[in-house]
């Protein structure tokens, strides 16, 4: 099936261009979040059939980014799903971040400032090149929130290893719609509520084996037992003997909303989904007369833009003090000519 056929999964009201923001739920998982929602309202079940949606959405994350679901954690955040690997660092490390990274990808390295961890950035256009012998760790998006700009993964991969750097990535901005997987990477982090279109609260991250050596897992609790039903109470602990030891005890309907989502893309499939979203996103540029690209999010300066989408109803961003305009498996054609019309006397001539 063409991702076309698809679309009677979605309800978006015309002019939705904001992805990079947060996606819009498929009817799968809005319904599976609505049947949780009521059987909660009345106690009809107890919270065991919620969490296998964790289970069922781990291991569709897993599939997504070509990981063994035995090396996939769940949590909430992506910044928290960062802490174990931040804390993990030598005192007197050294961190390189893109100049536009977003904050959840600094700041947890950042707060390690006191015991002398070191973050640097380059810009986006030089990032390789920054990655040189005293980088400890390279932290970046496979995708940039601000941009739209889509990282040379393989190249990073590459000069990470010729300095003996870790290197993690905030896929966030990138997976249920860009062809990702984790090799070469030490860690992969995303929140579900962007293109994989879940609710926020449902975060995933990979940690290579010998990162989860590395690691403490700060946020242990009885989900993160080895037998979640006999870590209950007392001060016996056995945790999982793999990435399920760094679980947050998950956000119940979160899950349950992402599971169906995950599923979804994996039907339809991320190629054909990044071929329907470059497609739209090249139809605007175009019409913008702007070049080709290779990304979902289109970002460009444009005075007025702004005030002529609310005026139209098209609903995009601002960021940077740029338009962001990002197209994902619901967009369509009149999506684009919608926000082209509404731009017809802001474009340059």
């Amino acid at each position: 099936m063409s991702v076309s056929e698809y679309a009677e999964l979605w309800e978006p009201r015309p002019g939705w261009l904001n992805t990079a923001s947060y996606g819009l739920p498929p009817r799968p998982g809005w319904e599976a979040l609505q049947a949780a929602l009521r059987d909660w309202q009345v106690g009809a079940t107890s919270w065991e059939p919620w969490d296998e949606s964790t289970t069922r959405a781990r291991e569709s994350f897993a599939r997504l980014i070509g990981a063994d679901a035995a090396d996939v954690f769940v949590g909430s955040t992506v910044s928290a799903a960062l802490v174990p690997i931040a804390d993990s660092l030598p005192d007197g490390s050294t961190v390189l971040v893109d100049d536009i990274e977003f904050t959840s990808n600094v700041f947890p390295w950042k707060v390690h400032e006191d015991r002398g961890i070191h973050v640097v950035s380059a810009g986006t256009a030089d990032f390789v090149d920054a990655i040189r012998p005293g980088i400890d760790l390279v932290a970046v998006s496979a995708v940039q929130s601000a941009t739209g700009t889509v990282l040379d993964l393989a190249k990073v991969v590459a000069a990470s290893k010729e300095v003996g750097a870790l290197l993690v990535v905030d896929a966030s901005q990138a997976v249920g719609w860009l062809p990702i997987t984790v090799d070469g990477v030490d860690a992969l982090v995303a929140h579900g509520y962007k293109w994989l279109m879940s609710p926020r609260g449902a975060t995933f991250g990979y940690l290579s084996p010998r990162l989860q050596e590395r690691c403490r897992p700060l946020a242990a609790g009885w989900y993160a037992g080895e037998d979640a039903h006999t870590s209950y109470y007392g001060t016996r602990m056995h945790l999982a003997p793999d990435a399920r030891r760094f679980d947050q005890s998950p956000a119940w309907f979160s899950f349950v909303g992402a599971a169906p989502a995950l599923e979804l893309v994996e039907e339809i499939g991320v190629e054909q989904i990044h071929r329907h979203n470059l497609a739209l996103a090249n139809e605007f540029r175009a019409g913008l007369g702007l070049p080709p690209g290779d990304s979902a999010i289109v970002s460009t300066e444009l005075a007025g833009a702004e005030e002529a989408f609310a005026a139209a109803g098209v609903r995009a961003a601002v960021r940077g003090g740029r338009l962001r305009v990002s197209f994902h498996v619901y967009s369509t054609e009149a999506d684009v000519r919608l926000a082209l019309k509404a731009l017809d006397g802001v474009r340059p001539s």
